[in-house]
């Protein structure tokens, strides 16, 4: 209990947190197995936990939730495990140099620029609204174009005065 006070008054690191849930497991006389069992953990996804080993979990939060829930399988006070989690967290990301930032941020982009396979290429619809106006105003175009050309042709030409005074049939 006393080692519960010390790691709550001191910065923990992940390794110190390991062995504290370690010694708990120990003395309460629960074998690695066992509580792999009981949490449907893999006796390594334990072993990593106690060792302090961040880097075996591919997320922080998923690493976050199993402490979380070993923490409360030894009968311990999982929140204030879980603060002393996110203190190591946050002594952890806040030694993180801004290089190292900005490097994980062009390697971010670089995969943005990657080459892709078609299939699983994202294709982005360009929104190309000039060549259906230019279709649009030639098919108007085109039916002024033919409304004349019919219309001119089917006019009955108007007689003229000259040819007034003329009847069908009239041989001149």
């Amino acid at each position: 209990m006393a080692y519960l006070y010390l790691l709550l008054l001191n910065e923990v690191s992940m390794k110190e947190l390991g062995e504290y849930l370690k010694s708990t497991r120990v003395s309460n006389g629960v074998s690695i197995t066992e509580a792999a069992e009981d949490l449907d953990f893999s006796t390594s996804h334990i072993e990593n936990i106690e060792s302090g080993n961040v880097r075996a979990f591919k997320d922080v939060y998923e690493l976050r939730e199993s402490v979380k829930q070993y923490a409360k399988y030894l009968g311990l006070s999982p929140d204030k495990i879980v603060e002393e989690f996110n203190d190591f967290l946050f002594e952890h990301t806040s030694k993180i140099s801004l290089d190292d930032i900005k490097a994980a941020q062009k390697d971010i982009e670089s995969k943005k620029n990657k080459v892709r396979s078609p299939y699983t290429k994202e294709y982005k619809m360009k929104k190309r609204i000039w060549p259906f106006v230019y279709i649009a105003l030639g098919i108007i175009l085109l039916i002024i174009v033919v409304y004349i050309i019919v219309n001119n042709n089917n006019k009955v030409p108007q007689r003229t005065d000259e040819l007034l005074g003329i009847e069908e049939g009239e041989v001149l």
